[in-house]
Parts: structure tokens; sequence; C-alpha cells
């Protein structure tokens, strides 16, 4: 049988969008690689924007501490319904 809430457990992770100072593709490859070895389940690096949204069960305090260890200046920006 189905039960009745269990697409819940389907649900959307939160997206965090982040401002990421890139200025190349070495750049948002750096931040590209650090956010999947922490199992960020979608990732979207907008270089003329200068944004990075992640989708991911970290927290957007943790998920900027990764950004920032690739030593690109970053601040979170807001969270994706």
């Amino acid at each position: 049988s189905i039960l009745p809430n269990s697409n819940k457990l389907l649900h959307a992770m939160p997206k965090h969008v982040f401002n990421v100072a890139m200025t190349c593709s070495g750049c948002s490859g750096a931040v590209e690689r650090v956010l999947k070895k922490q199992n960020a389940t979608s990732i979207d690096i907008d270089m003329a924007a200068q944004t990075v949204t992640v989708e991911s069960a970290m927290s957007k305090d943790d998920l900027l501490a990764v950004i920032a260890k690739t030593g690109k200046e970053c601040s979170y920006k807001t969270t994706l319904a």
C-alpha cells in the first residue's frame, strides 16, 4: 500500500543563493568542486550574475563556509522557496 505522506521523503531540499566573486571558469570550477565534495544535490553557477545556487541538506551557513574555502569573496543572498 502507498502511504499518504510518503511523498514528503521526495520533497526538494532548500535552494540557497550566494553572491560569489568569480572572474573565470577556473573560479567557478573551484566553487563547483568544493560543493560536489559536500554532496550538493544541484549546483547552478551564473557567472554573469556572480551567483551560485545550491540545493543541499546543508545549512546556508555551512555552505557559505565551504564556498569561502575557495578564497573567493562570497556572501549569502537568499533562499528560494
